[in-house]
C-alpha cells in the first residue's frame, strides 16, 4: 500500500508520527518503507496553477497587442520605435512562455 504525502518534509514527519504501522515498517526496513511513499507534487495535481498562468500570459499578450494598435493610431506621424520594440519583445517572451507551457513534455 502506497502512502501519499505532499511535497514537503513536514508532511512526511506528520504522516510518520501519526501512523504506528509506518513507524514499525521503518524500524524493520527503512528503505522498503520509503519505497512505499508516493510524493504528490502540486504542479501535477493542481490544474488551476496552469490555468492561471495561461490566462495571465494570454491577457498580457492581448493587452500588449491592443497597446501597440493604440500607439500606432495615436502617433501616426512620429511613432516611438523604442516603445514598440519593448512591447514587441515583451509579447514575444510571453508567447514563448505560453508555448512552453502548452507543449507536451517529452517522455523520459
Amino acid at each position: 500500500m502506497k502512502t501519499t504525502i505532499n511535497n514537503s518534509f513536514e508532511d512526511f514527519k506528520k504522516t510518520l508520527s501519526n501512523s504506528i504501522e509506518l513507524q514499525q515498517e521503518f524500524q524493520t526496513d527503512p528503505i522498503k518503507a520509503l519505497n512505499n511513499f508516493e510524493v504528490k507534487n502540486p504542479k501535477e495535481t493542481d490544474s488551476w496553477i496552469y490555468r492561471i498562468i495561461v490566462l495571465m500570459l494570454g491577457l498580457s499578450i492581448i493587452a500588449i497587442i491592443v497597446g501597440l494598435i493604440l500607439l500606432a493610431f495615436w502617433d501616426r506621424r512620429n511613432p516611438d520605435s523604442q516603445l514598440i520594440t519593448i512591447f514587441a519583445t515583451i509579447s514575444s517572451g510571453a508567447i514563448s512562455a505560453l508555448a512552453g507551457l502548452l507543449a507536451p513534455s517529452p517522455n523520459k
